[in-house]
């Protein structure tokens, strides 16, 4: 399966996509997960064309799904080596997505999810050009990035629920402590009574946060 296959949606105004938000599903799901986000989006982000990418790879421990790289939450060291193995091909993608549209770095937003978010994380703190904003749900950011500043700061949004049995809760403020050591400030979204997953209020929250960091330009 390529990459870069996966379903889109056309900006609901009609007309050039003047924004991308990139939809980055989480481990053993596939970009149909998550497409859905951009029709609830539609409304405040009428110029954003959608893209919801499948993983490269097929999932490892499911008999469907994909994975953007092997999983194990027992060793976050692991995962930061394999989550850097993986963001090359993943930064391919991005560059032809935005590319397709005629858009620069700084009109690009990427909404991840789990793994997803580990992936959207990672790429948004070491891309080369800063990205317009990046949400990470149910995920956290590997131990990759070294002392000091991260090359790239955009605005980031980080959203847990308190109940997740996938990713324990305290992820949400460890990676938001790594994220300003790195010289990057997060906003967090915290729903005591959510398992892993997302909600309507996060759905709500995640909108209203790209849609502020991808306003049309001005003039």
């Amino acid at each position: 399966m390529s990459l870069t296959e996966g379903p889109r949606l056309a900006p609901s105004a009609g007309g050039p996509a003047d924004s991308l938000v990139v939809l980055v599903h989480g481990y053993g799901a596939d970009g149909r997960d998550l497409i859905d986000l951009g029709a609830a989006w539609a409304e405040i982000l009428p110029h954003t064309a959608f893209v919801a990418p499948h993983a490269p790879h097929p999932c490892d421990q499911m008999p469907v799904g994909r994975q953007w790289f092997p999983l194990s939450l027992a060793d976050p060291h692991a995962i930061a080596r394999d989550t850097l193995s993986a963001l090359p091909a993943f930064a391919r993608l991005l560059d032809e997505e935005r590319t397709r549209l005629d858009l620069p770095w700084s009109r690009v937003a990427l909404f991840g999810f789990s793994q997803g978010a580990m992936m959207a994380l990672s790429f948004a703190v070491t891309a080369p050009e800063p990205i317009a904003a990046v949400v990470g749900a149910s995920g956290f950011l590997p131990p990759l990035l070294p002392p000091g500043l991260a090359p790239s700061r955009p605005p980031v949004l980080l959203m847990h629920g308190g109940r997740d049995e996938v990713v324990p809760v305290y992820a949400l403020t460890a990676t938001a402590a790594a994220l300003s050591a790195a010289g990057v400030r997060a906003e967090t979204h915290l729903t005591q009574s959510l398992g892993h997953g997302i909600d309507e209020e996060g759905v709500e929250r995640a909108g209203l946060f790209l849609a502020a960091h991808l306003a049309p330009p001005a003039g």
